[in-house]
């Protein structure tokens, strides 16, 4: 397929899963042009908590989707310190951080990516220690760890930036919460800039991937110059 086929098979799995999970009443809000915000996802990041690579980690990089509020309120609750972009990228200091030991709010206040971004403490790349965890949301993913967002890019570009900043190394896995209807049994179409996943958690299970090579920083030729222009982070690096 080429770029522009592949941008229409992606589109058109999006909006059979969105309407399977509508349709199933899987969602506590309507799931179409959404990360889904599915039932079960607080089980799912108790699911998460409880794996190996979670426990370990001290520095979590999170998404700021209502599906994975659950996974950002546990990771302050346990004394983890936490990361999640700046809306669409377009500070100067594209990251908040949540610093657990310093928050004047509950955990669960501050997760709610309503009120983090009052308290939290914007930074840009320079100003982040290495990554041990990310946890990004999806549409569907498969159990080889493709994966389909929402179509706007921004989660390819966060693990792009923070590889190029040397904060994801090639061990550093990353983790999705979905429900159970998101796990497509059938390949995924993928462009140069999609990274997989390697763990996958619904409220009934852990799937883990299949060892993959992820796409190496940022691709240039799949981002046009109005995205570079609107992404200070980009820009900077472009010029």
């Amino acid at each position: 397929m080429n770029a522009d086929e592949i941008r229409k098979e992606k589109q058109k799995i999006r909006e059979g899963v969105w309407s399977l999970l509508d349709s199933k009443k899987a969602v506590l809000t309507e799931a179409a042009g959404r990360i889904p915000f599915f039932f079960g996802a607080d089980s799912a990041a108790l699911r998460l908590a409880a794996h190996p690579a979670w426990k370990a980690a001290r520095v979590i990089k999170a998404v700021p989707d209502k599906a994975q509020m659950a996974v950002r309120e546990r990771a302050l609750e346990e004394g983890k310190r936490v990361y999640m972009a700046a809306p669409k990228l377009a500070a100067a200091k594209p990251f908040y951080f949540l610093d657990p030991e310093t928050l004047a709010i509950s955990a669960r206040e501050a997760a709610d990516r309503r009120t983090a971004a009052q308290y939290a403490i914007p930074v840009d790349l320079d100003e982040m220690p290495p990554v041990d965890l990310v946890v990004c949301g999806s549409v569907a993913v498969n159990s080889r760890g493709a994966r389909l967002g929402k179509g706007a890019g921004y989660a390819d570009i966060e693990v792009a930036l923070l590889q190029e900043a040397g904060l994801i190394g090639p061990d550093v896995l990353i983790a999705t919460t979905v429900h159970e209807l998101q796990v497509i049994d059938r390949g995924l179409p993928e462009s140069t800039h999609d990274f997989r996943v390697d763990l996958i958690i619904t409220p009934e299970r852990i799937i883990e991937c299949p060892p993959h090579e992820r796409p190496r920083g940022i691709i240039w030729d799949s981002l046009n110059p109005e995205m570079i222009a609107e992404i200070p982070a980009l820009a900077n690096r472009r010029s």
